[in-house]
């Protein structure tokens, strides 16, 4: 049976610059591996740096985006930024857990295929599969897009924690092992509390395709 999924293609940019490549695909792999045991899917990374991560809830296909760049960006050489270009692709398809992701020839996993070799300056995209374009998204998607360009380690790591689970900045701080004011500022340096809101749209319109 059909179901609504999502389908994030990338690769990292810059890997060939990349001095610690072992290092660069452990967290790639790692990352991967945990964002599919969390969101219900599977991951898998081709040809060195290209992977491919199938999301079972759709609605949670850009918080996977975000926590999957936010890795890289908090894992980086000290001298060097790890980030990854992302596609993703959402719509119905009867992809089954079980299933090999090199086996999946949906239309949703040729979208996000296509987008990935379509792309050129932005780092994210977003396609709906069996909806017309949609501007808000859209530009919701640039406005996601920008935000995280501009992260530093310090905002990729925040925000990393943040989305795995809810926390106060107390808490924070305790497990970073900085006072609580450090929290707040690095917070609002990573634009928490908009990232945090613009999530939660996306979780709804990327749920039922009939929000608006």
């Amino acid at each position: 049976m059909a179901r609504r999924i999502a389908v994030l293609t990338g690769d990292v940019i810059d890997s060939r610059k990349v001095t610690d490549g072992t290092q660069l695909y452990n967290v790639l792999d790692t990352t991967l591996t945990t964002l599919a045991d969390r969101h219900n899917g599977r991951g898998q990374r081709y040809r060195g740096d290209g992977f491919q991560l199938v999301v079972a809830d759709a609605g949670q296909a850009m918080t996977a985006a975000i926590q999957l760049r936010a890795a890289l960006i908090q894992h980086s050489e000290p001298h060097q930024r790890w980030d990854a270009r992302l596609a993703i692709a959402v719509g119905d398809d009867d992809w089954q857990a079980t299933q090999a992701l090199t086996d999946a020839d949906g239309e949703v996993f040729v979208r996000s295929g296509q987008a990935l070799d379509a792309m050129e300056t932005p780092h994210l995209s977003l396609s709906l599969v069996e909806a017309e374009h949609d501007d808000c998204l859209a530009l919701l998607t640039r406005f996601i897009d920008d935000l995280v360009d501009g992260w530093s380690h310090y905002s990729a790591e925040i925000v990393a924690l943040s989305l795995q689970q809810p926390a106060t900045q107390q808490a924070l701080a305790e497990q970073l092992g900085i006072r609580q004011p450090s929290v707040h500022k690095r917070l609002r340096a990573a634009r928490w509390a908009l990232l945090a809101d613009t999530l939660a749209c996306f979780e709804k319109r990327l749920t039922d395709p009939d929000t608006r």
